[in-house]
């Protein structure tokens, strides 16, 4: 790990510890507020559309700060946007403790992608200096909540590639310190389709 991730991580997890400090959610009241988010996110929080992400079992603190993006407008999503306006902190934090709860249901990774995205995910690309996903999203890809690393053990591939092409464009931009943005510019389309599916096989 370079000198350059391992401060970029260190101003993470200190950028996480301070935003954690937020009021109990109720897994209960979260259950009763999730009614207009099934359309896309499900029941549960797995969506059963790939270009929605899947929420369940999604670190609370990390759905607590994307639905506080949103709302404020430092996240753009024409269908979220809306979403989250109206949500108070105590809605949030209710969803987030919600959600967070389930178990996600994942899916398989394509067997022609496998050996892209696993060389990817767990070692990085040398030549293009990408770090490996697993430094901080994990072996298993739980992510870490404390340092603000959010879990995307099987995520929708769809759903993986999007975001990791909205990172590389700039099109995204609530990743502390640019850290994902500077990750995935050095991604080609191949490697993200790849490592995006591997991604959505991970358990």
């Amino acid at each position: 790990m370079t000198a350059k991730l391992v401060a970029a991580c260190a101003l993470v997890a200190i950028v996480g510890w301070s935003q954690a400090s937020l009021a109990a959610g109720s897994e209960e009241a979260g259950q009763a507020k999730s009614a207009t988010c099934v359309a896309c996110h499900g029941t549960d929080g797995n969506s059963v559309n790939p270009e929605w992400p899947s929420i369940a079992g999604q670190h609370e603190s990390y759905i607590v700060r994307q639905l506080m993006a949103f709302r404020e407008g430092d996240r753009e999503n024409v269908l979220m946007a809306p979403m989250a306006m109206n949500l108070s902190d105590q809605d949030i934090a209710d969803l987030a403790a919600f959600f967070s709860s389930q178990k996600v249901s994942g899916g398989e990774t394509e067997p022609g992608k496998l050996a892209t995205g696993q060389r990817v995910y767990r070692s990085g690309n040398v030549e293009s200096q990408v770090a490996a996903c697993a430094a901080c999203h994990g072996p298993s890809g739980r992510g870490n909540p404390g340092a603000a690393y959010p879990s995307i053990q099987g995520q929708h591939a769809t759903y993986t590639a999007a975001q990791l092409r909205a990172y590389r464009s700039g099109a995204r931009a609530t990743d502390p310190n640019q850290m994902m943005r500077n990750i995935a510019s050095g991604l080609s389309d191949e490697e993200i389709e790849a490592v995006a599916s591997y991604v959505q096989g991970l358990r």
